[in-house]
């Protein structure tokens, strides 16, 4: 029996409980020191900007720690880096790596399915060109934000084919390095082909890049084969607002909206469609749906009453947008606000 079947109660309790064992995983000794060791080794920081859509798991598909990449989720991967809150986040954590020595990957990703355009991305009502051109205007305000010579922060464009979850890096001139047309044997070819697609790539960034494309090609032959109807069809049965959702990382669980936009109304509209569509095409029950919303906190005292406040806002906000405009999928809703230690990775449900 899949989680998806589960009745909405039993659902919420699994997605708590994986909260709870992603937190002990994270802090257990072996995970805080295999952690230190990665970022020791691989000292890059890395950013994803991506799609809401909860079959994109960019650690999932790489098989890269958990706690290694930064997620940035908004509908259709549709970002602007002049959003105030967005534009500080991605601007400290670029002079976070500058101070230490370092250097940042901002990964600008858009998603398609090769298979059925309908399983492509909802947030750009399935056009793949119109998503391609918007990940390169964000790369070229990266560039203005942080130099041209992408010395100290690299964009890069990358799709994420959705039915085979490759990774496709794209480079200046229409070169293409698809990990799905590659041989499972191909992987010491694989710094060759990432100098060829980006050969201004600094050597460090390359050398923390290519574990996440080594393990993407070990993912996409391993699933070669197999079965991927639940992974490849919108099954999503939660609505997740707010950060500090690293611990789902289960694909087509959630629909994951950071609280990056201005207009946080039309990705919460955007993803009710999406839960509203998956009870009525019988991939989920119609017997409710999660919304959660969490902030995060470092330290105990007003930054956790800081992000109390800012959950609860994000929790009302949605449902009143949920309420107005799907007021009978609102009455299948089942919301829950919670903050998360940010240390811990811990998930403290408030009610």
């Amino acid at each position: 029996m899949q989680v998806h079947t589960y009745p909405i109660e039993e659902r919420i309790q699994w997605l708590i409980n994986l909260s709870r064992k992603h937190s002990e995983l994270f802090c257990s000794p072996a995970a805080s020191l295999a952690r230190d060791r990665y970022l020791a080794r691989h000292s890059t920081r890395i950013a994803v900007l991506k799609c809401m859509d909860g079959r994109i798991h960019i650690p999932h598909a790489t098989r890269t720690p958990l706690g290694i990449i930064r997620p940035f989720r908004n509908l259709g991967g549709r970002f602007d880096l002049g959003w105030p809150f967005l534009g500080k986040l991605i601007s400290d954590m670029a002079q976070d790596a500058a101070s230490a020595g370092h250097r940042a990957l901002l990964m600008i990703t858009y998603h398609l399915s090769r298979g059925d355009c309908s399983r492509g991305c909802a947030g750009f009502d399935y056009d793949t060109g119109a998503a391609i051109a918007h990940t390169h205007q964000i790369r070229a305000q990266a560039e203005a934000l942080f130099g041209r010579d992408r010395q100290q922060v690299y964009p890069l464009v990358c799709g994420f084919e959705t039915d085979t979850d490759a990774l496709i890096i794209h480079g200046d001139r229409d070169e293409v390095l698809d990990i799905s047309q590659l041989d499972a044997g191909d992987a010491p070819d694989l710094e060759s082909h990432l100098m060829t697609v980006c050969p201004d790539m600094p050597a460090e960034v390359r050398r923390d890049l290519l574990p996440l494309l080594e393990g993407n090609l070990t993912h996409v032959h391993a699933l070669r084969g197999v079965a991927r109807e639940l992974d490849i069809q919108h099954r999503e049965w939660a609505i997740c607002v707010g950060r500090g959702f690293d611990f789902l990382h289960v694909p087509n669980t959630a629909l994951i909206i950071g609280p990056y936009s201005p207009d946080l109304s039309t990705p919460v509209h955007k993803a009710a469609g999406i839960i509203e569509h998956n009870m009525a095409a019988g991939r989920i029950p119609d017997d409710g749906f999660m919304l959660l919303a969490s902030a995060p906190y470092e330290d105990i005292g007003p930054d956790r009453a800081r992000a109390t406040l800012e959950s609860r806002f994000l929790t009302d906000f949605a449902r009143e947008v949920i309420r107005r405009d799907f007021p009978e999928l609102a009455r299948r809703m089942v919301p829950h606000t919670a903050v998360v230690n940010w240390r811990t990775r811990g998930l403290e449900l408030l009610d």
